[in-house]
């Protein structure tokens, strides 16, 4: 790590001229901000906030890793955002959120200044470019999801292999054996992000068991993106009797597609869906659903980077069961099929 004194020698001024650029308590002439100001960027010196703190070295504040994608739905993401930040702030934590897509880097950075205690990071893949790097450092963290390998970090996450399954399940149980799965956007797939993958784990894995053919199709969301994928399903299977939604955004459109074509839901098809509660329930149709649990999930993040901060906690997986909720979008498999 580069020092403050270094700056201070490359930028020839004395390190107080540094630490006063730095912090803007006393005037410095434009030339000499300007020459101190190209030594730090040259140098990459990052001020180093834990140094800065008091005895304890604790600058009291956790980093959130959050990259806000388009292909993923945002509203969850920052309602678990919001339950990480008001969690951190009883336990006396600010929260610094990283929204970029930085990957590695932006872990080098937080680790490299000194900037938080610990980090919790979301959207994980099963295989997490930022992954070794945490389990390198020693720093305090926790994943609000599940990599391919969780030798050595503490995870939260919905049990999503669990959702899938009951998913299937309670369809089979309804007299379903042709059930297409409308996913998230095929990036995410591509990315091999954790929850969509063993969302579809769970899925395939129950309907070989419950003895249901399954189709799977990613859909980017949206009217148009909703209307190609409903027809590519219905002529590949124009048996199809149900649906199971893992795409907020393609929710409503799928709603309104089968309506036009005439499909009653729950008589002609049913919908099962895999959503925020507020979707579930303010959907054209009340959606039977199994409800993303972001609130928990962002709290209990947090109470273990706490322990583990504290010295209380030890690496674990934490997988929250899933619950499905029947409403109006279920029911039997019509007697046609």
């Amino acid at each position: 790590m580069v020092t403050l004194a270094e700056v201070a020698q490359h930028a020839g001024v004395s390190a107080s001229t540094v630490s006063y650029v730095l912090s803007g308590k006393r005037s410095i002439s434009a030339t000499t901000r300007r020459r101190v100001e190209e030594s730090i960027r040259r140098l990459g010196y990052h001020p180093n906030a834990g140094a800065r703190a008091l005895a304890s070295s604790r600058s009291n504040v956790i980093a959130l890793m959050i990259p806000l994608r388009t292909d993923m739905y945002v509203p969850v993401m920052m309602e678990i955002a919001i339950a990480v930040a008001t969690t951190a702030r009883t336990h006396g934590y600010d929260v610094l959120l990283l929204t970029g897509e930085e990957g590695p880097d932006a872990v080098r950075r937080v680790v490299g200044s000194g900037l938080a205690d610990g980090m919790i990071l979301m959207d994980v893949e099963l295989e997490d470019e930022r992954l070794p790097l945490l389990r390198g450092d020693g720093r305090p963290s926790v994943l609000i999801g599940l990599p391919a390998d969780t030798t050595g970090l503490t995870c939260v996450d919905l049990d999503f292999r669990a959702t899938g399954a009951l998913c299937v399940e309670h369809l089979a149980a309804l007299g379903h054996r042709d059930v297409a799965v409308i996913g998230e956007a095929p990036a995410v797939y591509e990315r091999h992000t954790g929850f969509a993958e063993r969302t579809l784990d769970g899925l395939r894995s129950q309907a070989r068991d419950s003895g249901v053919r399954l189709l799977h199709r990613p859909c980017e969301g949206g009217y148009a993106a909703m209307a190609v994928t409903l027809a590519r399903i219905l002529d590949e299977r124009p048996g199809t009797t149900a649906f199971v939604v893992q795409n907020e955004s393609a929710v409503e459109p799928l709603l309104a597609l089968l309506r036009q074509q005439g499909r009653a839901v729950p008589e002609d098809v049913s919908v099962v869906a895999i959503c925020p509660e507020q979707v579930a329930v303010q959907a054209s149709v009340r959606l039977t659903s199994v409800v993303i649990p972001a609130q928990e999930m962002g709290r209990y993040a947090v109470e273990h980077l706490v322990a583990k901060l504290d010295g209380r906690g030890d690496e674990e997986v934490v997988l929250i069961a899933p619950e499905l909720t029947v409403r109006a979008s279920s029911g039997p498999a019509p007697a046609r099929a």
